[in-house]
């Protein structure tokens, strides 16, 4: 792999953050769906009571990749780490970014001693489920996504 580094996010990373959150947007064919503002994604980060903490892939200095999550509770699993987004740029796809993430934050949720790492991903996302099948992750089905917007 050319020169790649895996670090934590820093509030600097927060505007192409964003242009990747858009870039996965654009690929989940919903673009019009990001609505949030810099300042809110940047507090919500980095602000007072960070709610969401993220690792980005670097290739020759440019973030190229991220997995954005937070802590979740379950009354039936207790704490989990849930992955928010995990994506890697087109062109850096096929180059063991995504492992090199996703191993990451399996490690931290293990290092954090919670009991899991969930995620949702797209039913007609072949390459994400041949992934997330490499790490014999169960793919369930019967739970519908809800939701109330303000």
């Amino acid at each position: 792999m050319e020169n790649i580094t895996l670090r934590r996010a820093v509030k600097e990373d927060c505007p192409r953050l964003l242009e990747l959150i858009q870039e996965l947007a654009e690929f989940e064919r919903a673009p019009q769906e990001v609505t949030v503002t810099l300042d809110h994604f940047m507090d919500s980060g980095f602000g007072e009571n960070p709610v969401w903490w993220a690792f980005v892939v670097e290739s020759e200095g440019q973030v190229e990749g991220f997995a954005l999550y937070y802590i979740r509770y379950s009354t039936w699993k207790g704490q989990r780490l849930y992955l928010e987004d995990l994506l890697v740029t087109e062109k850096m796809r096929g180059k063991g970014l995504g492992k090199l993430l996703f191993d990451r934050v399996i490690e931290e949720a293990k290092e954090k001693k919670f009991f899991g790492v969930v995620w949702q991903v797209l039913d007609w996302n072949e390459p994400a489920i041949a992934f997330y099948k490499k790490y014999q992750a169960s793919i369930g089905s019967g739970w519908l996504n809800a939701s109330i917007d303000f």
